[in-house]
């Protein structure tokens, strides 16, 4: 009767672990607006969940697309797409651009975003993203639900207002968004960061100084 409760109530069991049959539960996700475009045609955005960093020199990240989207074709035959960060303002634009095909619908004109040219890639981005990474493939693996497109990161555009006076980036005031499990989230408290934890504290080394 406990459990029974437990489940209509929504809440989870106390303790103890539940095996479930494998799948994709690895969230947080960043929730990202991939914008594409063949030559004379309008621009299209897709939001993507399954995208991430694969490395730092060169740039490269990986971004996953099930073939029968409007935007693969799109992507494959081009070789470019524009990688545009979401924050909360976005977030209402970034679920309508993931349940919308292009096929039907103008994105950018539906939700009122601005097309941005970029300088190293023939795909405009969204002007109102903090970072827009301007992306050229590289390679793409058949997977089987989806494939994934490698891609160089060619070009960083970022966002002036998010600039301070010594020239630093500070890209965690643009509240940016994850996705989990069916559900947009807004980045909260910081609770660390790299390194901290194997770190010296301050006043460790300042006493440590006195004492020599």
């Amino acid at each position: 009767m406990k459990d029974k409760n437990n489940r209509e109530s929504g809440q989870a069991k106390p303790s103890g672990k539940t095996d479930w049959k494998p799948g994709n539960m690895l969230y947080p996700v960043p929730a990202v607006m991939v914008s594409c475009m063949r030559q004379g045609e309008k621009p299209n955005i897709i939001t993507i969940a399954w995208a991430g960093t694969i490395c730092s020199s060169p740039a490269m990240l990986s971004i996953s697309i099930r073939r029968e989207r409007y935007s693969y074709d799109i992507i494959k035959e081009t070789g470019e797409f524009a990688l545009n960060l979401v924050t909360a303002d976005l977030v209402r634009a970034a679920d309508y651009c993931g349940v919308k095909s292009g096929r039907d619908v103008d994105k950018f004109a539906d939700m009122k975003l601005t097309p941005c040219s970029l300088t190293n890639i023939g795909v405009p981005g969204i002007a109102e993203s903090p970072v827009i990474l301007s992306c050229k493939v590289t390679e793409i693996k058949p997977l089987g639900s989806h494939d994934l497109f490698l891609a160089e990161v060619v070009g960083v555009t970022v966002d002036n207002q998010y600039m301070d006076e010594q020239n630093k980036f500070h890209l965690n005031q643009s509240k940016l968004v994850t996705y989990s499990h069916g559900e947009y989230f807004e980045l909260g408290k910081k609770v660390g960061t790299f390194g901290y934890s194997v770190r010296k504290s301050d006043k460790k080394s300042k006493d440590r100084r006195k004492r020599k």
